[in-house]
């Protein structure tokens, strides 16, 4: 078979696009290597800006945040709450999408406007009305009153709504003429050719229960209801057990990234395909 030839023109477009990439992904990945060269060097190795690697590798700082600071309780909570609260946030996202997209009701459209409005809203407004009503609950110090908060997502309302509008309503119609339920279609239907939006809206609420500070922080003071931000920063910043030992503090930092990373390499495809706007249609 006859080789085919690569103009210069092409192999210089190539080599371009991969070099601009390498160096994208280098500056990408600079302050998460950063951040592990640190965990692995000493206190005054980490005040001397000259030195880039460590001299010694101090892998005794990770044998210290594991086993000697409450870390891992930390990340224990704020998997438990994450996990939850993106379970609970897919299921009333969907119904709520399903509702919007495919059932026929006066004032549809106006609660679309109305859900999509509250989205405009700044979070931090709705902190105080949040505080009263867990308040009275008796649900504020407590990972229930976290999960609650957070039951609803508006941006995955959204997210998932433009995603059903991408599906056949002859298929919806045909389901219904053979009396499938809502829930049937929904979860037959539906579901499987939106998946990539499911996954999408599931890892970026993911990560967003898991990093959030400020919320938590406001309804929690009980060192055994945090999670990983406000973990980290009361016990290993402000004044806790470590103070300023900057080598733990990004040995911990560390740990706390590595749920997110194997959460996002075995989902990358399909959120990728979800941002794209693939629903695995066909035309």
């Amino acid at each position: 078979m006859k080789k085919k030839t690569i103009s210069p023109v092409d192999l210089a477009g190539r080599t371009a696009k991969f070099t601009v990439l390498i160096l994208v992904s280098l500056f990408t990945a600079f302050p998460f290597l950063w951040m592990i060269l640190s965990a692995l060097k000493t206190k005054t190795e980490i005040m001397d800006v000259s030195a880039f690697f460590p001299s010694t590798p101090q892998w005794s700082n990770f044998i210290s945040v594991v086993f000697q600071s409450p870390l891992s309780s930390y990340i224990w909570n704020s998997l438990l709450v994450s996990v939850i609260v993106v379970a609970l946030q897919i299921f009333t996202g969907a119904l709520l999408a399903y509702a919007m997209v495919f059932l026929e009701f006066k004032g549809r459209n106006l609660l679309f406007l109305i859900v999509m409005g509250t989205y405009m809203l700044p979070v931090a407004a709705t902190y105080i009305p949040s505080y009263i009503i867990l308040s009275k609950w008796n649900l504020l110090n407590t990972l229930t009153g976290l999960v609650i908060s957070s039951t609803v997502s508006i941006f995955g309302i959204f997210l998932l709504r433009q995603a059903f509008m991408q599906v056949p309503k002859g298929l919806i119609e045909a389901a219904r003429i053979d009396r499938a339920s809502h829930f049937r279609i929904l979860w037959e239907i539906v579901c499987p050719m939106t998946k990539s939006s499911f996954i999408t809206f599931g890892l970026m609420s993911f990560i967003s229960t898991y990093n959030n500070y400020m919320w938590p922080s406001l309804i929690t003071n009980d060192n055994t209801k945090y999670l990983v931000s406000q973990g980290l920063r009361s016990f290993f910043i402000e004044g806790g057990a470590y103070g300023t030992e900057w080598a733990l503090v990004m040995a911990g930092s560390a740990l706390i990234v590595v749920p997110l990373l194997i959460l996002f390499a075995f989902t990358q495809k399909w959120f990728i395909n979800g941002i794209g706007g693939d629903t695995g249609m066909k035309g």
